[in-house]
């Protein structure tokens, strides 16, 4: 057997499990492929491969295209870069691992701090051997706004009701008795972007909220305004989104998801001085990596001796 891991940047995915337990040729990518075609030309021959999460897609014209493979793992219970459909026709297994979400909740609070009190201006002058070069904003009696109250959402606003923050909510679903199980006011779209002094996304990328943050919502924030996604990128309108910060619309945004990622070298979010930005690290963790890559070798093992495996629907 032969496996392939795939967008393992840190290249710490054979530290997390016991690969040698599969007695399999193990080979690791640490680096993205360009295109499809290097997907495919990279990938022959491997019969089982591991995906990290979204970072490799698997539509259907690749799959077609990777005739040895018959297990593709993916980190994570979903996984909405592959074609499941077409590889369950192909005859290829897809199944998923186990998943906590409460690292991306903490990111999002770490995000939310680093803006707020300028944490990289902060560290960067003391390091240099200078000392205070900017005013904080603290957050106690602000409010913060979730835009999506599911386990995500609940979890971050809980972390915002302990800091002294009032806590409003919108979605397309939620109502005001299921925002009121967690403490939080249920608004309408347009009070949540303008009373929000910290908002903080946490939807799923769908049709149906893909720009769903575009020029107007952020037009419509406080000047003094945070906005943090540590969703999917493509929630906010991207060139809006840098436009806004150009313009000093708002006070900043603090992001760890993009339209292309990784995000290219030249890319304007990585030198306006109001965007804290991370290279989507709000589920990378230790603890979590144990669970992908130990979840992953027992699915291996299973799907080999053909027993029950974690299918993906």
């Amino acid at each position: 057997m032969k496996i392939a891991i795939l967008d393992d940047y840190q290249n710490v995915a054979t530290s997390f499990a016991d690969w040698d337990s599969l007695d399999a040729d193990v080979m690791v990518f640490t680096e993205p492929f360009a295109d499809a075609d290097e997907v495919v030309r990279r990938l022959a021959g491997f019969d089982v491969v591991v995906a990290m999460r979204e970072r490799t897609g698997f539509p259907a014209d690749v799959l077609e295209r990777l005739t040895d493979l018959r297990l593709l793992v993916s980190t994570g219970p979903v996984n909405a870069a592959i074609d499941v459909a077409a590889a369950r026709k192909l005859g290829i297994t897809v199944c998923g691992t186990g998943y906590v979400s409460h690292p991306t909740a903490e990111h999002a609070w770490a995000l939310i701090l680093g803006a707020a009190r300028n944490l990289l201006d902060e560290a960067a002058s003391v390091r240099s051997g200078g000392w205070q070069v900017s005013v904080g904003t603290g957050l106690h009696g602000k409010t913060l706004g979730v835009l999506g109250l599911g386990r995500l959402g609940s979890m971050v606003a809980r972390v915002g009701q302990a800091f002294g923050m009032t806590t409003i909510a919108w979605s397309q679903n939620l109502t005001a008795e299921k925002a009121a199980e967690h403490g939080v006011r249920a608004v309408t779209k347009e009070q949540l972007f303008a009373e929000s002094d910290v908002l903080s996304i946490h939807l799923v990328l769908s049709e149906r909220t893909r720009g769903l943050v575009g020029a107007a919502e952020l037009r419509s924030m406080k000047p003094s305004a945070i906005l943090v996604n540590t969703s999917r990128g493509p929630i906010v309108d991207e060139d809006a989104l840098i436009e806004t910060l150009r313009e000093r619309r708002i006070r900043a945004a603090a992001i760890d998801v993009f339209d292309t990622e990784p995000l290219p070298a030249d890319h304007q979010l990585r030198s306006l001085p109001n965007a804290l930005v991370t290279g989507h690290v709000g589920y990378v963790t230790r603890e979590l990596y144990e669970t992908f890559y130990q979840d992953s070798v027992e699915d291996i093992a299973a799907f080999r001796a053909g027993t029950p495996i974690r299918l993906m629907k």
